[in-house]
């Protein structure tokens, strides 16, 4: 489904405008880098956070309905309880609504970001390809390959005749070590993936979760929030439209709904912090303002648990350790801006023809990939691939294999990369992934010479 993003509301939250198709650059004073090489990125986080809940603002006030919500008539209260589990027939006009923002558009201001190194005269004129500039650390091809060594080992639970045993014995430790352990495998038995990664993300159910988990349905039923239709325009756009997941459409809204008002979450995450003068903005009760595509974080989720309570606070854990640090800047080392410089780096040492041909058509390689990395996949890859790509983040504690993965791909597909000469060619090549296997192209990724 083709569809504008919610761009406009970006657009209009910022204080210049940015001519059309031109990035809004987010840079810092001079005395700020020379105290603080990262500086100018911690601010840019704090601005991007910034501008993303005031857009959200813009929204409310051009739709003219109140940011904190409002009681839900009875009508609409009774209507919503009584269709609780199958939410997909509740009706709700959202000809109005678009998500705030979209992945693209995280893209361009991290195209944009202009670091200590960068700031010569003619910097508008030269095209920003590499993030050479920003001076995050990320590990080498070496490096990565001690990291994730157990994937290039041939012995342990892969020579074993009975896994299901295994899995079990394991489970019964209550060991999230272990349980890493055996994720780190890639060949966890399907029915064992849900308590394996509930140990591993410490999200086992006790009294208290069940009953948070009541108070924030009931909290849904009974206060209609600006943030229920993002929800709801987001699952329509995006899993809703996929073959793979468009079966768990009504789980997915009480999830996200339930997601929504769970101030617990903005206490858990750890955002960036640095000085920044101006006006701030409140966004939703758990501190994560909806964009397009974030139901697609929960969506895998949804082979593994039975029970909506289950699969939230799994999915819920695995948020806060990983998923916000895709879609905010920051400096952290397996951030968004970390992944992006390993992926150009990777690129760059690794596959320089790919590099080169991409430096010729004019075209930012991340460009190609961005959205794998923000959505950790998701959508991207059959869900029994990504189930097996999720495992590896989890059983190495680590989001460095994404870009590990997205160059390989690129390199698996590289003679027909090769023959194309625009971006629209490139995706179409790189559009349809339901052949790739997770687990033999990472280990032949880190048995590279």
């Amino acid at each position: 489904m083709a569809f504008v993003y919610g761009c406009r509301y970006l657009k209009h939250s910022q204080a210049h405008s940015a001519p059309r198709g031109k990035a809004v650059k987010i840079t810092a004073p001079e005395k700020t880098t020379l105290s603080d090489p990262l500086g100018y990125l911690k601010r840019a986080g704090v601005l991007w956070d910034r501008r993303v809940r005031k857009s959200l603002n813009a929204m409310c006030t051009e739709l003219k309905v109140p940011l904190h919500g409002q009681p839900r008539i009875s009508a609409d209260r009774e209507d919503f309880m009584a269709k609780w589990n199958e939410l997909s027939n509740y009706s709700m006009d959202l000809a109005n609504y678009r998500p705030v923002y979209a992945p693209k558009d995280l893209l361009e201001v991290l195209l944009s970001l202009k670091g200590p190194a960068k700031t010569t005269e003619n910097t508008d004129e030269i095209p920003q390809w590499e993030f050479s500039h920003i001076a995050l650390p990320v590990k080498n091809l070496f490096e990565l390959r001690t990291h994730f060594a157990d994937l290039l080992r041939g012995d342990g639970y892969l020579g074993m005749p009975d896994l299901t045993t295994q899995c079990q014995r394991i489970l019964e430790t209550r060991h999230a070590p272990m349980c890493q352990q055996f994720l780190k495998k890639g060949c966890t038995p399907a029915p064992y993936r849900g308590a394996l990664w509930a140990a591993v993300l410490d999200s086992k159910l006790h009294d208290y979760d069940i009953e948070h988990w009541q108070k924030l349905r009931n909290t849904v039923w009974t206060t209609d929030h600006i943030v229920d239709k993002l929800v709801f325009k987001d699952i329509q756009l995006t899993a809703s439209n996929d073959d793979q997941y468009f079966v768990f459409e009504d789980v997915l809204y009480q999830v996200l709904l339930c997601f929504s008002r769970d101030t617990d979450i903005g206490s858990c995450v750890d955002y960036e912090a640095f000085p920044v003068k101006g006006k701030t903005y409140e966004g939703p009760p758990s501190g994560v303002v909806p964009f397009h595509g974030i139901c697609m974080f929960a969506a895998p989720f949804c082979y593994l648990y039975d029970s909506p309570v289950n699969l939230y606070y799994t999915f819920r854990a695995f948020y806060i350790r990983y998923c916000h640090r895709l879609t905010t800047i920051n400096t952290h080392p397996q951030g968004i801006v970390s992944l992006c410089l390993l992926f150009e780096k990777l690129l760059q040492t690794y596959e320089p023809q790919l590099w080169s041909h991409f430096r010729e058509l004019q075209i930012q390689p991340l460009r190609v990939v961005f959205k794998w990395l923000m959505r950790a996949f998701s959508g991207h890859l059959p869900p029994d691939q990504l189930l097996i790509l999720w495992d590896l983040i989890l059983g190495f504690d680590s989001l460095e294999i994404l870009p590990l993965f997205a160059i390989i791909i690129l390199s698996f597909r590289k003679e027909s990369l090769m023959q194309v000469a625009s971006l629209d060619n490139i995706e179409s090549i790189l559009a349809d992934l339901s052949s790739i296997k997770v687990l033999p192209l990472v280990q032949l990724a880190l048995s590279r010479d």
